[in-house]
């Protein structure tokens, strides 16, 4: 009894007990499988690795518009990781990218998304984290999974190039599988899709709408918030098996992905928040909540739906006259990724939006076009697309100047190298600082997108540029490089004025006043 107690406590199935601890069979040890039974498959690999096996040419480009095809077997067999790293010059690559899987001959694929949301990281960006079935490194561009995705007559994945005019220079990828004799009659079909309503429309937003029978496990939710207040008072709802009412009803977006008060930017194996920037317009968050231990199990259909509602504050006022509009809908552009198992396997009947109303309309400026300046001009290295400012001295300067076309208010990002040969600058918008003193030292070539803030900007010619604070910290080792330089791959430039959701919401405010008498 003492035995059977233990093993009930450990989490160890027993299927047969004996006084004789041999005849104790593991059916499940846990999260690294069971590794002390012969392993009853094949294992195969699809890869990017180059056909001369000495070759060091692993990289496979995909052309603009193009589809790669990354793997098409036959089954029966089961997909257990998936891996791959891209080297593009387009910023948007990670919407740009579009990974499909086809199962058993269909046409249509049962898993489509933008690359970087699959990954949990939306609205183009890249992060580090950790979870159980997806973790990223390399500040975000290599990219992991480790969803099951099983197959009995075939499989198909691709990733197509949806950006028409700038190729994919570089796509790494291994896709290890397991080729089997059989697969149980019960076996699941792995799912994802991805939404987005840019902006959200009245009423709930619909993450997933599916008929079959399955169970879901995960999602992936995005927005860039075209108001300034707390977006994330959205009670989450699952209809399962066609109710009129939901069986589950959440407290709140943040409560449904496991944080509280608000958001910060963390990870967790099953849930956690990759990007959250702030409150402002123009602000971005992406989380992810995994349904791992949890799944949710439907019989006949399933819906699942999230309210997009939140607080408006009014952010011409002084922070004590913030005027707090109770929890109303709110106009941010939100897109996301449902993740979930059925049987028998579907897609989406709704078009899969394109690369234009994925992407927002901001305006590229890369640094290599750009006109800049630099005191002291000792080395100024055009790089296309970047430029590498090394100036040898702790105190140099680098200015950009670019024109605003019109009155407005715009949102400044910046797209930097960190490496080892960068140092300390100060970013500055006119000749005035924004923000505090960056380090860009990294140990490796990493690019990193960097907020430069949201400002009131006049049209005509306008700088940005970097003054030198002097070396990295971060290394300080002998023979370490100690050049303090910066290496500047271009800027985005968006008009949130030009938005139709910040022009909706401004529109409502303005009503509000004029009903007050304001």
């Amino acid at each position: 009894m003492r035995n059977l107690l233990y093993a009930v406590l450990t989490g160890v199935a027993i299927v047969a007990f004996a006084d004789d601890r041999s005849d104790i069979i593991i059916a499940d040890a846990g999260a690294l499988g069971n590794l002390t039974q012969v392993q009853a498959y094949e294992a195969r690999r699809a890869s990017s690795s180059h056909v001369e096996i000495h070759s060091n040419g692993d990289a496979r480009p995909i052309e603009a518009g193009a589809t790669l095809v990354l793997m098409d077997e036959q089954g029966p067999g089961i997909i257990t990781h998936f891996w791959n790293t891209v080297g593009a010059y387009d910023p948007y690559y990670a919407r740009s990218l579009v990974l499909r899987v086809y199962y058993d001959g269909l046409e249509e694929p049962s898993v489509e998304a933008p690359l970087g949301d699959f990954f949990g990281v939306g609205n183009a960006m890249e992060r580090q984290f950790t979870s159980q079935p997806v973790a990223t490194s390399s500040n975000g561009r290599s990219r992991a999974c480790y969803w099951q995705m099983p197959f009995r007559e075939s499989i198909k994945v691709t990733v197509t190039n949806d950006n028409t005019e700038m190729r994919v220079d570089s796509f790494y990828y291994y896709l290890s599988w397991r080729k089997l004799e059989s697969l149980p009659e019960d076996t699941l079909y792995f799912h994802a899709r991805y939404r987005q309503e840019y902006p959200a429309k009245p009423g709930n937003y619909r993450i997933l709408q599916t008929e079959g029978k399955g169970h879901y496990v995960g999602t992936v939710l995005s927005a860039l918030q075209m108001e300034t207040g707390w977006f994330g008072e959205g009670d989450d709802f699952f209809y399962i098996d066609g109710a009129e009412l939901p069986q589950l009803r959440g407290t709140g977006t943040e409560d449904y992905f496991n944080d509280s008060w608000g958001f910060r930017e963390f990870s967790t194996p099953y849930y956690g928040v990759p990007v959250y920037e702030g409150v402002l317009a123009g602000d971005r968050v992406s989380a992810y909540r995994w349904h791992i231990t949890d799944p949710i199990p439907f019989t006949t259909a399933l819906r699942t739906e999230i309210e997009h509602r939140g607080s408006i504050f009014n952010d011409q006022a002084p922070l004590m006259q913030i005027e707090v509009g109770g929890f109303i809908e709110r106009y941010d552009w939100v897109s996301s990724v449902a993740f979930w198992y059925q049987y028998p396997p579907v897609f989406s009947p709704e078009p899969f939006p394109s690369r234009a109303e994925r992407v927002p309309p901001a305006t590229m400026l890369m640094a290599a076009s750009m006109t800049y300046t630099a005191d002291p001009p000792l080395l100024v290295v055009p790089m296309e697309p970047a430029v590498l400012y090394v100036p040898g001295i702790d105190k140099g300067r680098i200015d950009f100047d670019f024109e605003v076309p019109e009155d407005g208010r715009y949102r400044l990002d910046g797209i930097f190298m960190y490496s080892l040969f960068c140092g300390v600058y100060q970013p500055l918008l006119d000749g005035e600082p924004v923000g505090q003193p960056v380090d860009f030292g990294a140990r490796g070539m990493d690019p990193v997108w960097l907020p430069l803030d949201i400002h009131l900007l006049k049209a005509g010619k306008h700088t940005v540029g970097f003054a030198g604070s002097g070396e990295s910290s971060k290394f300080k080792r002998a023979l370490a490089p100690a050049e303090g330089g910066i290496a500047v791959v271009g800027f985005q430039l968006m008009r949130l004025d030009t938005l139709d959701g910040y022009q909706q919401a401004l529109k409502l405010e303005l009503e509000k006043r004029a009903a007050k008498g304001k």
